[in-house]
């Protein structure tokens, strides 16, 4: 008796637990009128397209809020840098204005994104700076 009960709720455990983690987790989000491939490929915003992109990339930073590392690399790329902060805290920049890399780098109109993230891996704030 006590082993099928066991074995039922074993079971229905299990799927309950299936059911939850399943659920855990955000899509891609899609960003209006931004080109992934174009942002990418303009690195330390060397070129123009990031320049161009700021204004529609900071009207919907609040998409990227809550989405795992992996899935801002996705959508972004590698950030042109990165920090690693206490209590396993990290910060991604990608540079919306020429970076210090480009030859036409002006320290006073540099600009970058700068994400952090919590301990978790999850996007905890976004902003310009």
């Amino acid at each position: 008796m006590f082993n099928k009960l066991y074995r039922r709720f074993s079971f229905a455990g299990t799927i309950l637990l299936m059911v939850l983690f399943s659920g855990c987790g955000r899509d891609l989000p899609t960003l209006n009128s931004f080109d992934t491939e174009a942002w990418k490929s303009d690195r330390n915003a060397c070129g123009t397209y990031r320049a161009t992109a700021a204004t529609s990339l900071a009207s919907q930073k609040e998409k990227l809020l809550a989405l795992k590392e992996m899935q801002i690399v996705e959508l972004l790329g590698r950030p042109d840098r990165n920090e690693l902060y206490r209590r396993n805290q990290k910060f991604y920049y990608y540079y919306l204005k020429p970076s210090p890399d480009c030859p036409a780098y002006d320290a006073a109109n540099s600009t970058r994104l700068a994400i952090r993230f919590n301990a978790m891996g999850l996007a905890k704030e976004v902003l310009i700076e």
